[in-house]
């Protein structure tokens, strides 16, 4: 899955303010979708990928599916954001299955189609499966249910309490003979759309569909017997039921086999209502009644602030924390080794809990690993977790400058005579930046350095205020 990830901090390589684009729509879109994007998606997306998607829009023209051409730098006028944030809107339009973009690139330079895709419908969407779980956690029971009989309405009334006298079409209209009417003479030519065109129309939206193969179904079919469920049962509706269940809520292929084993029932079909209703169950009894969240994997490209190549090995490793997973961190300063379940849990609670953005989340990770002795101990992360949130550290190399100016302060007090502990054994683990004779530091121009110790004497009293 890793090397599917995008890296938004590549955005200037993707896209320029002279490049030119188009907006497109798949289907007509109804004033109606505009609350469903309001009370529905926004909340998941954010008000800066609803503000996008509204202004790409507005630039077609009523009831029709093509607008003119513009460039980015009007886009970044109308918005008032950067192209960064541009562009990492557009991910997050294209993920959650609201935009699909085209690039085409010739003499002329670089021009992209924007072509817009309907939301899903109200029902659609409350029985997606994982839409809806992450609009419940996000928003809270309360609102969910406000919303959920905002776009709901009264059933008519029961068939049996009503005759239908509705008529036929053939009680109504008779169809005249071909001398009464001007004959078509060529009637496929005359009723089909017209080369390159199509009619104005909508499709049904798709809903959101975890790719199949990120899922181990061989290792799941190796649990399951036969007998108890047969292979047949293991549908391609089934199959995606199960994809989606365990992105959702974090599930292997042997916790799989328990939830399909208590979802078949007599016909030796599995129930996609008790499975999802299975999992839903285990996950909230695991971690105490609460939800999974939508994340981000990587750092956003708003708190990135690597804009150029990185040369020195600070820079690197910058830019290493920004483009790579918190899961993916853990599991390379372990040695390889798959982190724990409790591993795992501790990582979402910072992530969800205190909001840490997932760069920052990456040096946190190396910092506790480090002081832990590679316990990587909750309660230690809740500490370091919870300041950091209160401080309102957002970029990697904020993080990094708290870190270093912690470690300078614990050197200190020993130099002062307080009880000296053993250096952890795994030293390589170390990274350079968490000791102040880094190597990255020597290179350092002296203009960097300067810049660098006026921004780490910010942060620590950034840190003394806080702690007073």
């Amino acid at each position: 899955m890793e090397k599917g990830w995008v890296d938004m901090a590549q955005h200037w390589q993707e896209i320029l303010p002279i490049d030119r684009y188009l907006v497109a729509a798949n289907g007509l879109l109804h004033e109606y979708d505009r609350k469903v994007l309001t009370f529905l998606y926004q909340p998941l997306i954010g008000s800066t990928c609803f503000s996008l998607y509204m202004t790409l829009w507005a630039e077609l023209e009523e009831n029709r599916l093509w607008s003119e051409s513009s460039t980015h730098h009007l886009l970044m006028n109308l918005l008032g954001m950067n192209l960064k944030d541009i562009y990492e809107a557009r991910l997050k339009l294209e993920g959650i299955g609201l935009l699909k973009t085209f690039v085409k690139t010739d003499e002329d330079g670089r021009s992209f189609i924007y072509e817009l895709y309907p939301p899903l419908n109200p029902e659609q969407f409350f029985l997606d499966g994982m839409l809806n779980i992450y609009l419940y956690r996000k928003i809270g029971k309360n609102h969910f249910a406000r919303l959920k009989h905002f776009f709901t309405d009264q059933q008519k009334p029961k068939e049996n309490e009503y005759q239908e006298v509705t008529v036929a079409f053939q009680d109504v209209f008779a169809s005249a003979r071909p001398g009464s009417l001007q004959y078509l003479q060529d009637v496929s030519e005359d009723i089909e759309a017209g080369e390159n065109q199509q009619f104005i129309g909508r499709d049904e939206t798709n809903p959101i569909q975890i790719d199949i193969n990120t899922f181990d179904f061989e290792l799941l079919a190796a649990g399951l017997n036969e007998s108890l469920v047969p292979k047949k049962a293991l549908t391609s509706k089934v199959k995606k039921v199960i994809s989606n269940l365990a992105f959702l809520y974090h599930i292997n292929p042997i916790e799989m086999k328990n939830f399909i084993l208590g979802a078949v029932n007599p016909n030796d079909e599995i129930d996609i209502e008790e499975l999802r209703k299975g999992a839903r169950d285990w996950y909230q009894f695991v971690n105490y009644d609460q939800l999974p969240s939508l994340i981000n994997r990587t750092q956003p490209a708003a708190f990135q602030v690597q804009l150029s190549e990185p040369k020195t090995q600070e820079e690197k490793l910058i830019r290493y924390y920004e483009t790579t997973s918190p899961l993916t961190v853990f599991k390379e300063r372990s040695g390889g080794i798959e982190p724990s379940n409790a591993n795992l849990k501790v990582l979402e609670e910072v992530m969800i809990k205190y909001k840490l953005p997932p760069g920052v989340v990456n040096v946190l990770i190396d910092v506790v690993l480090i002081e832990t002795k590679m316990q990587f101990s909750k309660n230690y992360v809740d500490a370091v977790a919870s300041t950091w949130a209160r401080l309102q550290v957002k970029t990697v190399k904020e993080a990094m400058e708290l870190a270093k100016s912690n470690k300078n302060a614990q050197n200190e007090r020993k130099k002062a005579g307080k009880k000296v502990n053993k250096k952890p054994t795994r030293t390589e683990l170390i990274p350079e930046w968490f000791d102040e004779s880094d190597t990255a530091a020597k290179d350092a121009s002296p203009g960097n350095k300067t810049e660098d110790e006026a921004k780490k004497r910010a942060i620590v009293e950034k840190l003394k205020a806080f702690r007073k």
